[in-house]
């Protein structure tokens, strides 16, 4: 990786609404936006916005099924970048708002199927 693509990956998860979406991501193969904005407690929106800007650099892959869009890292992205999913996922569960995510996806269900 090039200075130039580390750069827009540190610059692409400089938000903390996308650190959020990564980390819930990492928990499962894939997740449909419905269980993101549930998970979240954020509107349809502010995660669509987020999740393509996530996709727009290469770190989460989309595709769709009927009417419902689903989200996975990328897998290209998941094993060049271990390290940096393995620290994400570690302080998820010591950051209060990253767990009560994981929580509600938890609580919640997968509301797609």
């Amino acid at each position: 990786m090039n200075t130039n693509e580390l750069a827009s990956l540190f610059k692409a998860l400089s938000e903390p609404v996308r650190v959020r979406l990564v980390a819930l991501l990492l928990q499962r193969d894939e997740l449909c936006v419905c269980d993101l904005i549930d998970a979240m407690a954020l509107s349809q929106s502010v995660v669509s916005r987020h999740l393509a800007y996530l996709r727009n650099h290469a770190l989460v892959t989309a595709s769709r099924r009927g009417v419902w869009m689903y989200y996975q890292i990328n897998p290209e992205t998941r094993a060049s970048l271990t390290p940096l999913w393995s620290l994400i996922s570690t302080n998820t569960a010591l950051n209060k708002e990253l767990s009560e995510d994981l929580q509600r996806l938890n609580n919640e269900g997968i509301c797609c199927n």
